[in-house]
């Protein structure tokens, strides 16, 4: 038995149980002074106070410092070739994500990029933003196919996910985001691609057993709400979850789809509606946040006060895309937590652990440190809770254990 037990927490802070927190209950977490954590292969065995005598266990001294869960990044677009920073100076003149789309640039410019890279060259592409995220104290995230947008290009990229999953330390579970812009080819038949999504790629993608839930972006310009379900209800019938890029720009029914479809999580929401927010809290689905995409746009922020007033779990994420959030720095979404959606540092806790665990159903394994979970947890150079969420621009973690091995 490999046993590995971390001692001398000046603080240890974590949420508590195997499902999302919501209301109130989001804010109150678990922080104990003067901590330990044994961790017995891989899966935490003991946490508690003062300094145990362990027989036979590895030895890492926390200095005193905040340790915490991992953190979860529950929405990425970590899958793509090439990048956009030629879209920036059209950002500085006024142009929005849409205009950029309708000229070509957008979505469908890293469509052209990925589908003319090679797996091996996407893989080695993701592979370096991973360690990246690792260093910067993530321990699982979720990856989104979404920028092939035909059947050979998208099982490329979710095929380059699975091959990560086996090879990199982080937990990286696969979403299908085959509706994520209607391709050029289909540009005057969408009922076409739709139809190709639900009868051909869906299907190859769940016999393969390359995704566990099934994305759409539900968006002017991209897929209404009826098409939305449509996709969704084709994806459920095959097994993948349903989730739902919703709200983002223009509130056209997405939030609202939640609850008829029986959404995992829906993601954005910066214009969320009062309906939509209702429509979540009664489907529990987990309200998955993206202020660095806000940041970067410059445009609003999502209204998570209302959506925890409301009792709708609230999860942020990275959401790290060539386009519209070129960060992949969870820190930093963690500090705009605070200052713009005006979260407490425990809300913001909860929100990049155990709520962004159960956006991709991973709650009853991660997300928290308590007996029985993974043991995957962050050593940060900080001496509380509030600290990280203070401090900006710096990476703040000292050390990171990933299924009880210090990484």
């Amino acid at each position: 038995m490999q046993r590995l037990l971390i001692q001398n927490i000046g603080m240890l802070a974590t949420p508590e149980g195997k499902s999302a927190r919501r209301g109130a209950d989001q804010g109150q977490i678990r922080v104990l002074q003067d901590a330990y954590v044994l961790i017995e292969d891989g899966i935490v065995a003991q946490i508690g106070t003062g300094t145990p005598s362990i027989a036979d266990a590895e030895i890492i001294d926390a200095g005193g410092k905040l340790v915490t869960p991992g953190l979860v990044d529950a929405h990425t677009h970590l899958i793509f070739g090439g990048w956009r920073q030629n879209e920036l100076g059209l950002k500085l003149h006024g142009a929005t994500y849409l205009d950029i789309l309708a000229m070509g640039g957008g979505i469908l410019s890293t469509v052209n990029a990925t589908r003319q890279a090679t797996e091996d060259e996407l893989y080695d592409k993701a592979k370096e933003a991973l360690d990246e995220m690792l260093a910067l104290g993530v321990t699982t995230v979720e990856a989104k196919s979404g920028y092939g947008l035909d059947m050979d290009n998208e099982l490329k990229q979710l095929r380059v996910i699975r091959r990560l999953g086996e090879d990199h330390p982080m937990d990286i579970v696969p979403t299908f985001l085959g509706a994520h812009a209607v391709p050029t080819e289909y540009k005057e038949d969408r009922e076409a691609y739709i139809r190709l999504l639900c009868e051909e790629a869906i299907p190859a993608v769940a016999k393969a057993g390359l995704a566990e839930f099934c994305d759409v972006f539900c968006e002017t310009g991209v897929f209404s709400a009826a098409e939305s379900q449509v996709i969704l209800e084709a994806g459920k019938e095959w097994g993948l979850v349903p989730k739902i890029h919703a709200d983002e720009i223009d509130p056209i029914g997405g939030s609202q789809l939640t609850e008829e479809v029986g959404a995992i999580s829906a993601e954005h929401l910066i214009v969320c509606p009062p309906e939509g927010i209702a429509a979540m809290a009664k489907a529990g689905t987990v309200a998955c946040l993206l202020p660095a995409t806000s940041f970067y746009l410059g445009s609003t922020f999502a209204p998570a006060r209302a959506m925890i007033q409301a009792g709708v779990p609230v999860a942020m994420a990275s959401d790290f895309n060539p386009g519209s959030c070129p960060s992949l720095n969870l820190q930093f979404v963690i500090n705009l937590g605070c200052l713009k959606y005006r979260m407490t540092p425990e809300e913001v806790l909860t929100a990049v652990t155990l709520n962004g665990a159960a956006a991709i159903g991973r709650a009853d394994k991660l997300g928290s440190l308590e007996v029985g979970k993974q043991g995957d947890l962050v050593i940060w150079d900080a001496p509380d809770l509030n600290y990280i969420c203070y401090r900006m621009g710096s990476n703040l973690v000292r050390t990171v254990i990933k299924n009880g091995k210090a990484l």
